[in-house]
């Protein structure tokens, strides 16, 4: 079979201590990228720093898979982005390594670039509808749907399983690592950004992929990524959720949460820390938006 959809796709695979995991998930990408129809041309895993392994057991046994290496870590969206700066493909599929895709698992994503304003179109882990996002208490509420047989929009595409219309990635200048590097919040920043620019986001439910959650983000200390995401919640709404109304909203609960929970101070100085490139970020958000904050949270109320 053929790739009829003529749309060529990059993989792009950050890495960090996953020698393991690779050597028990890769033969599976191998098998799709060997199914034409998936229209996969090459796989590009970037190190990230590892101590492990990883990049010898890769030029032995992958010496046809793209490498490239970080000196130091430098966290998720830096590895990913420099992984989509050497793509050529027309589509970034990002997977991490303890994801395991079935071999046809792109063949029903790629109809869906054929509307150019599709950026970016999740695949279906098993047990796992779209992603769904809402505004809460003055914050951003993440949810997952339930598993369905429809192809319906999605709040945004995870950074572990999706696949990404480069020339938008570019447009967008692709993940915020200097304002939520090491990790968390970055795919959601990304996506939120291309859906206020009016760009469609997607959940595919034939495209199947099983996410065995054996993430390297699990080998930090718990409180330390725990603080992150609280974090980076909080520098991904101050820049992107720019209705007056909506931050309004968030002053109140962010003062409400504080009041209840003294200890949240430590977070707010934490992202105050970067509170001047926020804002920077802030200003472009609101001279390139084109849809408001609430239409965006109207879709999955």
């Amino acid at each position: 079979m053929k790739n009829e959809n003529k749309f060529k796709v990059s993989v792009v695979m950050p890495n960090l201590n996953g020698e393991k995991l690779l050597e028990k998930n890769l033969p599976n990408l191998i098998a799709a990228k060997n199914y034409t129809p998936n229209g996969i041309m090459e796989i590009i895993i970037v190190d990230d720093g590892s101590w492990d392994g990883s990049v010898s057991f890769l030029k032995k046994n992958y010496p046809d898979i793209r490498l490239f290496k970080h000196k130091i870590n430098r966290g998720f969206s830096a590895a990913v982005n420099t992984g989509a700066r050497a793509a050529k493909g027309d589509l970034i599929l990002l997977i991490n390594t303890d994801v395991l895709p079935n071999r046809d698992f792109l063949v029903n994503v790629l109809p869906s670039f054929k509307d150019k304003t599709v950026f970016a179109v999740s695949t279906h882990e098993k047990g796992f509808g779209s992603a769904k996002g809402t505004f809460v208490d003055g914050y951003i509420q993440l949810a997952m749907g339930e598993e369905g047989n429809k192809k319906h929009p999605s709040f945004y595409v995870s950074g572990g399983s999706g696949v990404f219309r480069r020339s938008i990635w570019v447009e967008l200048g692709g993940m915020d690592e200097k304002l939520l590097s090491p990790f968390y919040w970055e795919d959601i920043d990304l996506c939120y950004r291309a859906a206020k620019r009016g760009y469609k986001l997607l959940w595919e439910p034939d495209a199947i992929v099983e996410h065995h959650h054996e993430s390297t983000i699990s080998k930090f200390p718990k409180d330390y990524v725990a603080r992150i995401r609280e974090r980076n919640q909080l520098l991904m709404l101050w820049k992107n959720v720019t209705s007056p109304n909506l931050t309004r909203k968030h002053i109140i609960g962010l003062l409400a949460r504080l009041i209840k929970h003294p200890g949240y101070i430590r977070i707010i100085m934490m992202a105050l820390g970067r509170f001047g490139t926020v804002m920077q970020k802030r200003k472009k958000e609101i001279k390139e938006s084109k849809v408001s904050d609430e239409v965006i949270f109207s879709r999955y109320a």
